[in-house]
């Protein structure tokens, strides 16, 4: 269980945090970044769902699991398996966790009809927010595939699959909120020269 009785600790001053397992590392290290940018990614669907509360109710249920699903995430990367005994069992991503937002992806995308082109990230608010944590979790997957790519550093493959599913994930539920689809704004290649 987790208790926060003291906000500050003043460890921190000296440009270095604390993972999981008591190492510390700089605060700019690509693992501290990585999920820096996942705790980002929560904070912009916090956003999202004050727009899908009370409009689309299933929608948020889903993000609601997919907030919790980021700080496993986080807690995941915040711990790597380093192979060393710790006092606890780590919190890992795991298979069904990616299936069920697959599951979801599947649920959500037969309600749309096929584009015929790219959409634009806009239309309603709940729809153009859920594009910005698109993006996000694009970044955030780019940080931890480049973290997993370095032979010095373990990070569970599942924290890859979840992040690149959940790209796919918030780029669907952006065309729900819009409308199921019908408000999407088309992209209209070289409509502007």
């Amino acid at each position: 269980m987790v208790v926060l009785n003291k906000i500050y600790t003043k460890t921190g001053d000296d440009g270095t945090t604390a993972l999981g397992s008591g190492e510390r590392r700089k605060k700019f290290d690509l693992r501290i970044s990585s999920y820096g940018t996942v705790d980002e990614l929560n904070a912009v669907i916090g956003i999202v769902r004050i727009h899908t509360a009370g409009s689309i109710p299933d929608l948020d249920a889903v993000l609601a699991i997919i907030q919790n699903d980021l700080f496993d995430l986080g807690a995941d990367l915040a711990v790597p398996d380093t192979g060393e005994k710790l006092d606890y069992e780590p919190l890992r991503v795991t298979g069904a966790q990616v299936s069920r937002l697959e599951a979801e992806i599947d649920r959500f995308n037969a309600r749309l009809e096929p584009l015929r082109s790219f959409v634009l990230p806009a239309g309603s608010p709940a729809s153009a927010h859920l594009h910005l944590a698109r993006t996000v979790a694009r970044r955030a997957e780019r940080m931890v595939v480049e973290l997993a790519d370095n032979p010095e550093e373990n990070v569970n493959r599942q924290t890859v699959l979840y992040l690149n599913r959940l790209s796919d994930f918030l780029f669907v539920a952006s065309r729900i909120a819009n409308a199921d689809g019908k408000e999407d704004v088309l992209w209209v290649p070289g409509q502007n020269r």
